[in-house]
């Protein structure tokens, strides 16, 4: 068995804001991606894949008994192939915030789901909502809590703009300029984070009514923004709004940005060859940079690994 693949996904906006109101713009990202495998069942990769399987496997189990008017899976395949060995083949690295669980869900989903949703039929904002709501459920195995959003991305391939926490759609982006200085890139931090604590620390700062404030008149406000201008093909506006939101981010989310980064991240907001943002919850793994000027970017951030997953 060799299932299809799911893709890696960067969340460009909306990072612990979504489930305070904000809206958030997802891409996937073909570089990384996964699929289920049944073949070279021997390797260590397989064995420690397989292992971990059978834990989501129990919950899937007990997750169906508890809500079986949400979703169910044939359990007995799935158990059948977990024993055969079936592991999740990736090469989304683990703990980087681009969405490796989320493409274990989606591929999960499509395998061995009863009456699944397809991405080939009419998808409503019913039926968006809908796998949203399974993948949420599914996800919150691996962290506590799950908007479902990466495995939602995974599963369609396709943007997704994040309205609200009831609104979600599948959008178009404007077509990548392969000539253009401008970019969006990945920065390796080279620490593997675990999303949960970092969603604690959010939780425990909102508690803060000073806190709360920021997030409403400053973090939410520049987010809606970035979003809208990054729909528009509007690159002026991005970039000026990308410096304030980095700015915010690095006042405000100071726990969630790996300390050897700092340095860095206000090099950025000072010289203008950058502008640096949490990708995904924060705590290591990638940290997302905007640029004007790619070249410049990569001067200035000599003996850094840079990706860039989108130019404009």
């Amino acid at each position: 068995m060799k299932g299809p693949l799911f893709y890696s996904k960067i969340l460009l906006f909306g990072e612990h804001g979504i489930n305070k109101g904000s809206k958030g713009l997802a891409i996937p990202y073909n570089f990384y991606n996964g699929g289920l495998r049944l073949t070279d069942t021997n390797t260590e990769l397989a064995k420690k894949s397989n292992e971990k399987l059978k834990g989501f496997v129990a919950y899937l189990e007990e997750m169906q008994q508890e809500e079986p008017g949400l979703v169910t899976f044939d359990i007995e395949s799935l158990n059948r192939n977990v024993e055969a060995g079936l592991y999740f083949d990736s090469s989304i690295p683990q703990g980087y915030g681009i969405g490796s669980s989320g493409a274990l869900v989606a591929a999960i989903y499509d395998q061995y789901a009863n009456d699944k949703i397809t991405v080939l039929e009419n998808l409503t904002r019913e039926k968006l909502m809908q796998l949203k709501k399974i993948f949420s459920k599914m996800e919150s195995y691996f962290h506590g809590t799950s908007s479902g959003l990466d495995p939602l991305n995974s599963y369609l391939s396709l943007p997704i703009l994040i309205n609200s926490h009831d609104n979600v759609e599948a959008t178009g982006i404007p077509m990548q300029n392969l000539e253009g200085k401008g970019a969006v890139f990945l920065l390796d931090s080279g620490i593997v984070k675990e999303t949960a604590p970092m969603v604690q620390i959010f939780m425990e700062s909102l508690k803060d009514k000073g806190f709360r404030n920021m997030i409403k008149t400053q973090f939410l406000k520049y987010t809606d923004a970035c979003i809208e201008n990054f729909l528009h093909g509007d690159v002026k506006s991005l970039i000026n709004n990308t410096k304030e939101l980095s700015k915010v981010v690095f006042n405000n989310f100071k726990p969630m940005i790996p300390e050897g980064f700092h340095e860095l991240w206000q090099k950025g907001i000072e010289s203008n060859d950058y502008y640096l943002k949490l990708c995904g919850s924060g705590g290591g793994g990638y940290i997302l940079g905007f640029t004007e000027n790619i070249d410049k970017a990569k001067e200035s951030l000599k003996g850094h690994k840079l990706e860039v997953v989108y130019q404009f």
